[in-house]
């Protein structure tokens, strides 16, 4: 009975190893070089003011869900 789900195991493992692989090659072959530039906070220059995980008002996903819904209306 087992033998029979082997090849759905099977297709599972070479679809994570497909998955996962890449992922983890890149990570061990990738050249690491940090840079100044690159590690700076903002092009623009300025440093963070305020948290970047700031609550948004319940109102602005009121009006995106809106949009997204007379969108899809007119479509």
């Amino acid at each position: 009975m087992l033998e029979n789900y082997l090849p759905i195991l099977l297709f599972i493992l070479v679809g994570l190893a497909f998955g996962v692989g890449p992922i983890i090659a890149g990570g061990l072959l990738a050249p690491h070089r940090p840079d100044s530039e690159k590690l700076s906070p903002y092009e623009c220059g300025f440093e963070a003011f305020e948290d970047a995980r700031m609550k948004f008002d319940v109102r602005y996903y009121l009006v995106a869900i809106l949009f997204i819904l007379f969108d899809l209306e007119i479509a």
